[in-house]
């Protein structure tokens, strides 16, 4: 039969749901923390409670030597012959338990220690317990008790311990009131807690996920599969479902006729905005109901390994894509999963101007590189804002005359000069053709062997082309004289040697 004391033990373990023997040991090293307290002593003490009469004998185990000569430390070593004046029966290397009187030496200090010995013990087996029953069901969804609120967190019953509901764990649509049964999420346990070790919550997305597979039949069969939450809570929460029979519509059956199934969640979160997608393996048609309300003109994956896309809305749709504080394209970026930047159509159209008018300015040639255009003729077209030859090109007479210091006379020098750029680089273009065809092998056009130089053709077509050549040249003399007589000026030098 066992003792009272035994008896009380049992039923403290029971209460706190762990094992007696956990409990009698904690009792008996509080006889050996308050025997060693009393003796003042450092010898190896060690305690035994006897199940049956409630009695709890401390001893001081020594180890048995063989010879004097073997001990080094007298408190924990003992030889052979004093050893069996105590215990007959001892052999060397065996234990040697001296018993040391604890009747009547254990004064209130000594009993108050043992007390708070005694309570350690069983608060720590208390918390392994807690933790080993409940580290295996994190995720998982229980009915909870609001037992006390402890300033910011909210203390519930969770059954065999009680866990802790810290304020970013809330919605801040709820309020709890005591006694109040909810359900919560188990998120975490803590093993090195002061307090409750179970934290749970009200805001993670696996609340909303037990809610839909609660309201929502096609979800528990599993027909209709739930393929990504995200959630902010208190404010909206966009879930993407999808149907494995086509005869089945997802989101019809999520919202339920006339919304009775979406909305009896929505009174579980207190109000929470709910928005129901339809979940599609393509990211752009998956991008296009994410945003959903605002309405996307396109989608485009700027990057498919990092997962980044680019999403252009019409300009009154901006804000209405974007949210409250960036709420709907958060949302729906961690619901795909993929980075994602909203630009209105005016913002897109500014983007396209800037890179062409970037490429034209890169492709731009300067007016030095033109001959014909003296240094003062070039500053006066910089001092206007004219620096490329595409911008010159682009002038009218009447533009380039309103320019300060040109007149008639510098537009006509400015067109033969740009015309002059220009024509030389379709001859190094055309130029180019023979010299590549002659690299393949292949014979160069009728047109390039014309403008081969004489020294390359036979004699009769190098008298030809002499011939041809002379009336051109005196024609351009002639028409070069007729204009300056016109003008009023002097041929130049280098006209009249031509």
């Amino acid at each position: 039969m066992a003792s009272e004391l035994y008896n009380t033990i049992d039923a403290l373990s029971r209460e706190k749901g762990i094992d007696p023997q956990i409990v009698v040991s904690a009792v008996e090293d509080a006889i050996v923390v308050a025997t060693r307290k009393y003796y003042k002593t450092q010898e190896n003490l060690r305690a035994h409670l006897d199940k049956e009469t409630g009695k709890i004998r401390a001893f001081a185990v020594k180890t048995v030597v063989e010879n004097p000569e073997q001990v080094e430390d007298p408190l924990l070593q003992v030889t052979l012959d004093e050893a069996r004046k105590v215990d007959p029966n001892v052999e060397v290397g065996g234990e040697l338990q001296i018993p040391k009187p604890t009747e009547g030496i254990l004064g209130r200090i000594a009993a108050q220690l043992a007390k708070q010995v005694i309570f350690q013990k069983v608060r720590e087996a208390e918390r392994d317990t807690v933790y080993n029953e409940y580290i295996g069901r994190v995720g998982e969804i229980v009915n909870a008790t609001v037992k006390r609120i402890e300033g910011p967190d909210v203390i519930f019953d969770v059954g065999k311990a009680e866990s802790r509901m810290p304020r970013k764990e809330q919605s801040r649509l709820e309020s709890f009131a005591m006694g109040e049964r909810v359900r919560v999420v188990i998120v975490r346990v803590e093993k090195a807690s002061k307090g409750p070790q179970v934290v749970v919550s009200r805001a993670a997305p696996e609340l909303v996920q037990h809610l839909f597979q609660t309201e929502v039949p096609e979800i528990y069969d599993g027909t209709v599969v739930i393929r990504a939450i995200a959630r902010e809570a208190g404010e909206r929460t966009k879930i993407a479902v999808m149907s494995k029979d086509k005869d089945v519509d997802a989101v019809g059956a999520c919202v339920g006729m006339k919304g009775m199934r979406v909305q009896s969640i929505i009174r579980e979160l207190r109000g929470e905005k709910i928005d129901i997608i339809e979940y599609h393996e393509d990211p752009v048609s998956f991008a296009e109901k994410a945003l959903q309300p605002a309405k996307v003109s396109r989608v485009t994956v700027l990057d498919g390994q990092d997962k980044h896309l680019e999403v252009v809305v019409d300009d009154s749709q901006l804000s209405l894509a974007i949210g409250k504080k960036g709420q709907n394209v958060r949302l729906a970026a961690k619901l795909l999963g993929w980075k994602i930047d909203i630009k209105s159509e005016e913002e897109k159209r500014q983007e396209v101007e800037q890179q062409m008018s970037a490429l034209v300015s890169s492709s731009a040639t300067p007016l030095e590189n033109v001959p014909g255009l003296g240094e003062g003729l070039i500053e006066k077209l910089t001092a206007a804002g004219v620096t490329t030859v595409e911008a010159l090109a682009d002038m009218t007479p009447e533009q380039l005359e309103a320019i300060e210091g040109i007149g008639p006379k510098t537009v006509e020098k400015i067109s033969l000069a740009v015309n002059n750029y220009f024509s030389s680089l379709e001859a190094g273009e055309a130029a180019a053709v023979p010299e590549e065809a002659a690299a393949e092998g292949q014979e160069a056009p009728a047109e390039a062997v014309a403008e081969q130089p004489l020294a390359e053709t036979s004699d009769n077509q190098a008298v030809e082309a002499a011939g041809e050549a002379e009336p051109v040249e005196a024609a351009a003399v002639e028409d070069i004289a007729a204009q300056a007589e016109e003008s009023g000026e002097e041929p130049a030098p280098s006209e009249e040697k031509q």
